[in-house]
């Protein structure tokens, strides 16, 4: 897996030129196309009669998206990174992804919504409908957030996210994916971290020797998987947990000072997924780091 072409989505938030930047640093392994794309709402250039378009308002915010991103482009002047530009009218879900077929994207990057003080979630509803049926990994980027730790609130800002991404494996086939997606960072990471959650669920009603012989299982796959990070020439870490499994991937995240959480997209269910999310879904919307899926 490689990621060489990338599509950055943006609504223009704030930092999200940051974020950009951010991202970017993938250049050190291997990325050679970025894709700024940016989807106008139908119903802001539409009148209701027939249906039809306000070309003068269309022009107008295409113009204005234009000089936005030529303003991003210059301000990056990066030479050996090649630029495109997307501007396109319709509904954002489907945009992006047709986009990111149509550009052969290895990488959908989409921001974080706009968080109010009540809100406990990073994810609108538009971008987890993207991480549940993008084909090609996504990123959830989240540039700098607020969040509650230990009763305290804590803000952080998410700069160089490719240095320690933590991958959190269930050894599903996505998850194997996910390492291999890890993997094509080799040149920008620092270290990996390998970690396993034994979910509460399934450890209810084992008796204790059970218990050990899943434990010393994770282990050995959790061994197997740094091996294979070792092989390659990068630095791995383990880590394994018990407990609830969203829970126990964030603490850890925070624990070993992550800089990304990677994960394959979970769910046997896709139907009970879809409307209640699995986990990999309640991380992106939970965590305040960065989440890579990977389908």
């Amino acid at each position: 897996m490689r990621f060489e072409t990338l599509l950055f989505h943006t609504r223009f938030r704030e930092l999200a030129f940051n974020a950009l930047k951010t991202v970017i640093e993938l250049k050190t392994a291997g990325l050679k196309k970025v894709v700024l794309s940016h989807v106008i709402p139908r119903e802001d250039v539409a009148f209701v009669p027939y249906g039809g378009t306000l070309k003068e308002d269309l022009k107008r915010i295409q113009e204005e998206v234009r000089i936005k991103f030529d303003d991003w482009i210059q301000s990056i002047g990066d030479p050996q990174l090649e630029f495109h530009q997307r501007v396109e009218v319709g509904a954002a879900n489907a945009k992006i992804l047709e986009l990111a077929q149509a550009e052969q994207a290895d990488l959908i990057v989409v921001g974080r919504k706009k968080r109010t003080a009540l809100e406990k979630v990073y994810v609108g509803t538009h971008v987890l409908d993207i991480l549940r049926r993008s084909q090609v990994p996504v990123l959830m980027s989240k540039y700098m957030v607020q969040y509650e730790w230990q009763g305290e609130s804590q803000v952080r800002t998410n700069d160089h996210i490719w240095k320690r991404p933590m991958l959190a494996s269930d050894w599903s086939e996505p998850s194997r994916r996910a390492l291999d997606a890890t993997l094509a960072l080799k040149g920008l990471v620092e270290k990996i971290m390998v970690s396993h959650v034994i979910g509460s669920r399934r450890i209810k009603n084992l008796e204790p020797p059970a218990i050990k012989r899943l434990e010393k299982e994770s282990v050995k796959r959790l061994n197997a998987y740094c091996g294979l990070i070792d092989n390659a020439g990068i630095q791995s870490e383990s880590h394994l947990a018990m407990g609830r499994t969203v829970e126990e991937i964030i603490k850890m995240s925070r624990d070993y000072d992550a800089t990304m959480i990677v994960m394959g997209r979970t769910g046997k269910d896709w139907f009970r997924e879809y409307w209640l999310g699995g986990v990999s879904h309640q991380i992106a919307e939970l965590s305040e780091l960065p989440v890579l899926l990977i389908p």
